[in-house]
């Protein structure tokens, strides 16, 4: 039976609270009403339309970022209702954590940051949600933004990384001195998790990647796949796929569970506020796993992120953004018009990123065809 860790949860009547105080929802508590402003913005519905891992291979199957959100949400939340965590904060985290990437997954993200830093400038595709949620939603009459809570905000940009206070003086507010709660913490993990076992999968339907293949270079996948042929020896190799990342989904995060109640004790911290103060994260995996999660990673971007089937694709996908933010950099009389009203307070490289970072994968492919057309008939 895994210790509860509800004395470190984080308790929502301690919230810091929205940046525009409101009044309190009859009932729905702070955390809900984000969960679901997050829900009905316009950029958590560009994510069905938003590369996960594959952009030009059409499939109905594979996952985009939408799904993949989805699939984290609920991995998360199940995590965090049997260490007795705050449920709803972890699900407003999980719902929001990817809004600010960019068209065409990973090869997008690299292509708007070289644009940006070939003007001194960089792409964080964290930073950008939190952009996103604090400026660029136009819903309330009454303030820009979604004005979510400062946990979730502070989440955005922490679950996966810690910014150094020296280099990031506007993200101040955010205690970049402290580590994030541990819901944020598990966050992270969570997010692997999912797109891992999401990715073998999707890698094997692509046929990319072979059974085989995932069976000699992937321990955790082997062990599993072991157990399932015991267990089923007459299934078809596709169920025996899904019995073995089942059982892989469900080591992983078992061992997760175990592992963070575990480390918490060890620490002896008794609140919210000392995760905090804590030197370090405390959500983990086991040693045997964490060495296996690395091999999983490791083996995704061998074998499928930078596989010779899919560069074509990345290509593609470079090209595109490089071309595009070029373009609207020599004629930013061509942004619309509502972007061209920014040029006052931001500079032309900042807003085409927050331009370009915004698109679905549809609209910059139409938007590039159009570049082609103007460039063709010059």
């Amino acid at each position: 039976m895994t210790a509860s860790l509800q004395n470190l949860a984080v308790r929502v009547e301690d919230s810091r609270g929205r940046r525009h105080p409101e009044p309190a929802h009859p009932y729905r508590n702070l955390y809900q009403r984000d969960r679901d402003r997050i829900v009905h913005s316009r950029a958590f519905r560009r994510l069905e339309n938003k590369t996960q891992v594959f952009t030009r291979r059409f499939s109905d199957h594979f996952r985009n970022r939408l799904t993949h959100t989805i699939e984290v949400a609920q991995i998360s939340r199940t995590i965090a209702g049997t260490l007795g965590l705050n449920t709803d904060l972890i699900e407003a985290l999980a719902l929001v954590h990817d809004i600010g990437h960019p068209p065409f997954g990973h090869a997008g993200e690299k292509a708007l940051d070289a644009a940006m830093r070939r003007h001194g400038l960089a792409f964080d595709h964290n930073l950008h949600a939190l952009r996103i949620v604090e400026d660029f939603e136009l819903r309330y009459a009454e303030f820009r933004g979604l004005n979510l809570s400062f946990e979730v905000r502070e989440g955005i940009i922490k679950h996966s990384r810690d910014y150094d206070p020296r280099v990031c003086p506007e993200l101040q507010e955010y205690l970049l001195g402290l580590r994030p709660p541990l819901e944020a913490q598990l966050l992270d993990l969570t997010d692997e998790i999912a797109y891992s076992i999401a990715d073998l999968d999707d890698g094997y339907e692509s046929r990319i990647l072979g059974l085989d293949e995932i069976r000699e270079e992937v321990c955790l996948f082997a062990d599993c796949y072991r157990e399932a042929s015991a267990r089923f020896p007459a299934a078809a190799p596709q169920l025996l796929l899904n019995e073995a990342l089942k059982r892989m989904l469900d080591r992983m995060v078992t061992d997760l569970i175990e592992h963070t109640a575990e480390a918490a004790w060890q620490a002896g911290v008794k609140s919210a506020q000392e995760v905090r103060s804590f030197p370090l994260r405390l959500a983990g995996f086991s040693e045997k796993i964490e060495q296996q999660r690395r091999q999983v990673k490791e083996f995704l971007y061998s074998r499928l992120y930078f596989s010779p089937e899919l560069m074509p694709e990345k290509d593609m996908a470079e090209r595109i953004i490089t071309e595009l933010f070029e373009f609207w950099m020599q004629h930013p009389e061509a942004l619309p018009e509502n972007y061209q009203e920014k040029f006052r307070q931001e500079s032309l490289p900042r807003i085409l990123c927050d331009y370009i970072a915004g698109m679905t994968d549809n609209y910059i492919l139409e938007q590039h065809q159009k570049l082609l057309r103007t460039a063709t008939s010059c």
